[in-house]
């Protein structure tokens, strides 16, 4: 077992960087722990189309604004990894890759991390593991008697292989619209969702977003009526893709189909939809297997916080999976005030 340190960050995407970021500004001892071979946590495995829904400067992490992309006003993943190595680098923070943690566990005055390299301790941890890693698929009746593909948006990478092929795209959100936008031009496309597409105005990006979601924060915590953050702008942001299929009649959404057969899908009324392959676009749940053994999960699958500190473990704060670890806290433009919130806690916790 290595010599213990102050803090462990779990998760080296854009969450555990904004982290480490202000762990060193406050001169906090801590390591980053990654499983990923490289930088750039989940936008390495996006696929190809995908763009932000702000521009590059509205989307950057402490400290350090994103460049424009060249000839881009919403920059692509591939550049949002470019970004996040030069960040990792130019702060020098000290991230281990090649690192997967199993579990962590209270060891009297420490947090004992445990992983294929071996066990590490803690005065305290912090968790950045997101989302990606935990695809979320339905109980959908006759799912495993469908016999063409199914893949999870995780999987999905370009329309290339699915020219000409008849596919179902499951899914309301961005996710959903831009993949279902992706594929309409090449493949013969059915888009299943379960309550009608609610997009966004035209004019709506990342920015407001970010502001939508922090007002819902403060009138919560105020003890005000829910402003509904978010949610109630709509589902899906119109990004130029979306925008263009949208308006030329190719993002025609049907509700969510009854069961899959072994060719296709099938509705309540007998209609059907035959199928190359599925895509489910249906969301993630958060990544925290590794803390079973702490017991702090309810039934919702969260951790209970205040603020990003888990209530039942002080030593452990949660950054960056969704607005109840911080108000838009799982986007580039969002994690730094709950990461700086979460340093700031630490380093008054270790205090001498």
């Amino acid at each position: 077992m290595t010599s213990p340190v102050d803090v462990l960050v779990i998760g080296g995407g854009q969450s555990g960087l904004a982290a480490g970021y202000h762990l060193r500004r406050l001169g906090v001892e801590h390591v980053v722990l990654d499983g990923q071979a490289g930088a750039g946590g989940a936008w390495q495995h996006a696929w190809d189309s995908l763009r932000l829904f702000s521009p590059a400067a509205y989307s950057s992490l402490p400290g350090r604004f994103m460049p424009a992309q060249e000839r881009e006003v919403s920059p692509d993943a591939a550049h949002v990894v470019s970004y996040l190595t030069d960040y990792e680098k130019r702060y020098e923070l000290p991230v281990r890759r090649g690192v997967w943690v199993s579990a962590v566990r209270r060891d009297g005055d420490f947090l004992r991390v445990e992983t294929d390299s071996g066990d590490r301790r803690a005065r305290a941890v912090i968790s950045a593991t997101g989302t990606w890693t935990r695809p979320f698929l339905p109980a959908v009746p006759g799912r495993r008697e469908f016999l063409g593909r199914q893949l999870h948006t995780v999987q999905y990478r370009s329309p290339a292989e699915f020219a000409g092929q008849r596919v179902i795209v499951v899914g309301g959100g961005n996710s959903g619209a831009q993949i279902a936008a992706d594929l309409a031009p090449v493949a013969e496309l059915t888009w299943v969702t379960r309550r009608p597409p609610r997009y966004l105005a035209d004019d709506i990006d990342g920015r407001a977003l970010f502001d939508a979601a922090t007002a819902r924060r403060r009138a919560l915590d105020a003890g005000r009526t829910d402003t509904g953050g978010v949610t109630s702008l709509g589902d899906i942001v119109a990004v130029p893709p979306v925008r263009a299929a949208r308006d030329a009649g190719l993002l025609a959404a049907k509700p969510m189909f009854s069961r899959l057969c072994a060719t296709g899908a099938q509705w309540a009324d007998g209609t059907r939809a035959e199928a190359d392959a599925v895509i489910w676009c249906t969301g993630f749940r958060p990544a925290l297997g590794h803390f079973a053994s702490l017991r702090l999960r309810g039934s919702r699958g969260h951790i209970a916080t205040v603020g990003t500190r888990a209530v039942d473990e002080p030593r452990l704060h949660l950054l960056g999976y969704g607005d109840w670890t911080g108000p838009a806290s799982a986007t580039l433009i969002g994690v730094g005030r709950p990461a700086r919130d979460a340093a700031r806690e630490i380093a008054d916790l270790l205090a001498p």
